[in-house]
């Protein structure tokens, strides 16, 4: 009985070992494609700076090289974000309200009128510790998200609130909904509800961001068919 219960736990041991070797490398994959993608998009990213600092000596109008100018630099904020996956991200004393309506307007201004925003956060700043790029592109990773199960067409609810010692920032679509069985699944690498328009990787890179980097929870609050999707982010406030 003894030697039974020895060779268990020494299987259990190899089964863990290998679990965890098996995940140590696929995130390592993860990283050097993210690191990769952001190295080759540096070059043609350099092209279209120089292009359109070309255009300014043309008669283009001003206000289109202006906002060519803006998805540029969006695009190089892209890249860093990506160069970074793999890396321990810095953190700083952020207002997450501030960051939070940055990040909303960046995806609204550019959505379709179809898309109508309803955004609801406080008037006073909140402090946490954030990495600016990364939280910004969970908040547009969500938006997008919730706009592709809507099929361009629909209302997205962001709402902050905050209590004495935590912050919750929410994201609410009209889409189909996501099956309750399906809640925690949507976070895993390569999972998808095609017919609801919510997974893939950005979710899985959405909660790693949130939880390994800014030690909080990402999670879908509420669900229902046909009505819409509801995902909480909770960040430590500082005190």
């Amino acid at each position: 009985m003894a030697l039974l219960l020895i060779l268990v736990l020494f299987g259990a041991v190899i089964w863990f070992f290998y679990r965890s070797t098996k995940a140590s490398e696929q995130n390592k994959l993860w990283a050097g494609m993210a690191k990769e993608s952001a190295h080759q998009i540096g070059t043609p990213l350099s092209s279209l700076v120089g292009w359109t600092t070309l255009l300014k000596d043309t008669d283009v109008d001003p206000s289109y090289i202006a906002e060519m100018e803006k998805d540029i630099v969006r695009l190089q904020t892209i890249t860093e974000r990506f160069s970074k996956i793999g890396s321990i991200p810095t953190l700083s004393e952020m207002d997450i309200v501030d960051q939070t309506d940055k990040a909303v307007h960046y995806i609204s201004s550019r959505s379709s009128k179809l898309v109508v925003f309803d955004v609801d956060l406080p008037s006073q700043p909140i402090m946490v510790k954030l990495n600016e790029q990364l939280y910004a592109w969970v908040i547009e990773n969500l938006i997008k998200n919730g706009i592709d199960a809507m099929k361009g067409k629909g209302a997205i609810k962001v709402y902050l609130r905050a209590d004495a010692h935590k912050v919750f920032i929410t994201v609410t679509d009209t889409g189909k909904g996501i099956p309750k069985n399906q809640w925690n699944q949507v976070f895993t690498p390569g999972f998808t509800t095609k017919k609801r328009g919510w997974g893939g990787l950005g979710l899985s890179l959405a909660h790693r961001i949130i939880r390994d980097y800014h030690k909080g929870t990402i999670r879908v609050s509420e669900s229902k068919k046909d009505k819409g999707t509801t995902f909480e982010i909770m960040i430590n406030r500082l005190k």
